[in-house]
């Protein structure tokens, strides 16, 4: 139980006590002798009252604060009043002679008891529903209601006060004082009540010090109208008991509307902070809180020549899209989590971890005695995940690659570190090894890569790419069956640039999907033309990229080229990749949807990737073609003589064509046709060629066209 919920049962459980105390041990009132005594302890008593009232009062209206709401506005306007009404009631019963000559001690209770249930109800009110903030420019029209509501009050005071005499004689005025003192206990308690139900969830400590302060005021309301008999010191004990829950609740709307909300902002100033320069998902300082760091360094190091080295490792993991894809977001969020915890584990003094986003992480090292040192310490974190990471569905052997850049050496400037790190790692990645350390090349290829992405943003526009055939030959009549559509760039200043330089820079920038729809309408288009200008019709087969096969419109848009140029499907061969069908539900529908126009589906360069042979047998695919890796060794390696004899004889029994890429010399072409494979292609054949000459070469009229 939290301290304020034990004050709140020890303030009901003192009250009663002190109720009860006061009722065994009560002196009579005939037999209080000091009259004067009572009447300065009345007083001082109703004074403080009055005091505590203005300064609720004082505190919601004249105190500053950044947020007004309506409960402290709402309650300072009341206690206004309240404290106008318990200071009049006070100077009359206490007897001074200017007020008492005008209010008798009769009619200061009434006075008493307009000022309770006015606080009563107004309580009732303001703390029986959740509280608002409002505009600095409500806060007069708040006061203007507060005092019409005070100047209702005081008019009805009045219109009692000028109307007791004509009253004093009825026993039923006497009767509805009664009454109306049972009401404001009532109202206090209901309070309490509708203070503590509201979604029986765990109070505040401020309106628990407010119910203290209710259970105070409802104890000064039993005083006041104690059923035997109401006494000097019961009116004495009540203005103490109210003292009591006038100072709780000038505590209590000061911590609800002040000291809470102050708190609540600036817990919410702090959340914003650590979320500035935190990683949500990781908990580790993110890479705005590393370029502050490195910057400290940076300044440290100028003033203090003796500081050693300090190295920054750029880590990214591996592969880490496959896994996002495959198993979804949340183990890749999970393996995130695994590989900070265990890097973060096994840091030492003067090495810090943090988080660049995604899949990347930053490894600090300072005060090291040499570069080698720090290429050692980089090796022992690769080291760290020669044991798989445990997920949810199993464990899984992951790999890293680092880029390094040291101070001084490889930058002045933090941000020259961080970016020359990150360089370091994606050129490590590039090579295939783990850790490259920065050197000036690296800038000048990432600078290169950075002008031939620009460049490829304008070739579409610029029509720089064109199309080559290479033929497909059926192996067992040496008919041309088909034709695979190659994209080739031809660069204004740099000439031709090979596929291998710019394919991967239009998959990462995502350009490869304009570029792509160019290719299939374009060949298409081609094949088209040829068969109007009345050759014999054959297949054009067209490679579709991870982004392209991903997209939920690619079915209705290969049917809008198809309905455009008016190519039939089955002339149509769609080759896709092993990695492509990771996320089998996604790939089956997409590869149904595809069947469904008619097109023919191949899996190019089968072998390479991770197919499951349970799943190979139900896609809708017509045909797989093995990668030249296999084929052009196949003479020399048993292992791949094997593998191509395998997957041939597989595709047998599936009902799947096979097609041999890369074949190069007759002992290939030899070795394919005892195993039975249907089509191959390679240099044997053809290099591939541009249309003009594929044209001249290769394709055939049509039966009944004249040769």
């Amino acid at each position: 139980m939290r301290e304020e919920e034990k004050k709140t049962i020890y303030a009901a459980v003192t009250g009663a006590v002190l109720f009860l105390l006061s009722q065994i041990f009560r002196t009579p009132p005939g037999n209080i002798e000091d009259k004067d005594l009572l009447s300065a302890l009345f007083l001082i008593a109703g004074c403080c009252n009055a005091a505590l009232g203005f300064a609720i009062f004082a505190q919601g209206w004249l105190f500053f604060a950044n947020r007004l709401s309506k409960a402290r506005l709402y309650t300072s306007a009341l206690f206004l009043g309240v404290c106008i009404f318990d200071f009049l009631h006070t100077l009359s019963f206490a007897g001074i002679p200017e007020i008492s000559s005008y209010v008798n001690s009769a009619q200061s209770l009434w006075l008493l008891t307009f000022s309770r249930l006015a606080g009563a109800l107004g309580i009732l009110f303001i703390f029986g529903r959740a509280d608002k903030p409002v505009a600095a420019s409500g806060k007069n029209k708040v006061f203007r209601k507060s005092f019409v509501l005070t100047l209702l009050a005081l008019a009805l005071f009045i219109f009692g006060y000028a109307a007791a005499p004509q009253m004093a004689g009825y026993a039923w005025v006497a009767g509805l004082k009664h009454m109306l003192d049972l009401t404001v206990l009532f109202i206090y308690l209901l309070a309490v009540g509708l203070i503590v139900y509201p979604g029986k969830r765990e109070k505040s400590a401020s309106l628990l010090i407010i119910i203290r302060s209710l259970i105070f005021l409802a104890l000064g309301q039993v005083f006041f109208m104690n059923p035997l008999g109401v006494g000097d010191m019961d009116y004495l004990f009540g203005l103490l008991s109210s003292g009591a829950a006038y100072y709780l609740l000038l505590t209590g709307v000061y911590r609800l509307t002040i000291e809470e909300p102050f708190q609540e902002n600036e817990q919410a100033e702090a959340r914003i902070n650590y979320l500035a320069y935190h990683d949500d998902l990781t908990g580790l300082p993110n890479r705005r809180r590393l370029m502050q760091r490195v910057e400290e360094l940076v300044i440290q190091s100028e003033q203090d020549k003796s500081c050693g080295f300090a190295a920054l490792v750029i880590m990214n993991i591996n592969h880490f899209k496959n896994i996002n894809d495959s198993l979804g977001h949340y183990a890749g969020d999970l393996l995130l989590q695994l590989v900070s915890q265990r890097i973060g584990n096994e840091a030492k003094l003067n090495e810090e971890l943090y988080s660049m986003g995604a899949d990347e992480f930053a490894f600090l090292m300072t005060d090291r005695t040499g570069v080698e040192n720090c290429l050692i310490r980089a090796g022992e974190l690769l080291q760290l995940f020669e044991t798989p990471v445990q997920l949810e569905s199993g464990e899984y052997h992951i790999s890293l690659s680092l880029g390094m850049s040291v101070y001084p050496g490889d930058g002045e400037t933090a941000e020259q570190l961080i970016q020359n790190a990150d360089t370091a790692v994606h050129n490590a990645k590039d090579q295939g090894v783990e850790i490259r350390r920065y050197i000036p090349a690296m800038q000048m290829k990432a600078k290169e890569r950075l002008k031939l992405e620009n460049d490829l943003r304008r070739a579409l526009e610029r029509d720089e790419f064109y199309l080559v055939y290479q033929p497909q030959v059926q192996l067992d009549t040496e008919k041309i069956v088909g034709m695979e559509a190659l994209l080739r760039w031809n660069h204004p200043k740099r000439g031709l640039v090979s596929p291998v330089e710019f394919i991967p820079i239009a998959e990462e920038s995502g350009l490869i999907v304009p570029i792509g729809e160019w290719v299939l309408k374009t060949a298409c288009l081609q094949n088209k033309t040829w068969q109007n200008a009345g050759y014999r019709p054959i297949c054009v087969s067209i490679n579709l990229s991870m982004r392209q096969f991903l997209q939920p419109d690619l079915a209705g848009k290969i049917d809008d080229i198809l309905q455009e140029i008016g190519l039939d499907p089955c002339y149509v061969d769609l080759e896709i990749t092993e990695s492509m069908t990771l996320d089998k539900e996604t790939a089956f529908d997409q590869l149904n949807r595809l069947k469904r126009l008619g097109v023919f589906i191949s899996i190019d360069d089968f072998g390479t990737g991770y197919s499951s042979l349970h799943y190979l047998k139900n896609m809708p695919i017509d045909r797989l073609k093995i990668d030249r890796s296999f084929v052009s060794e196949v003479m020399e390696d048993s292992n791949n003589a094997a593998i191509v004899s395998t997957i041939t004889s597989m595709a047998h029994h599936l009902k799947l064509k096979v097609t041999a890429e890369g074949v190069e010399n007759q002992e290939q072409l030899h070795f394919l046709r005892q195993q039975h494979c249907h089509e191959a292609q390679g240099y044997l054949f053809s290099k591939p060629v541009q249309a003009a000459e594929f044209e001249l070469f290769f394709l055939k009229p049509s039966l009944g066209m004249p040769s």
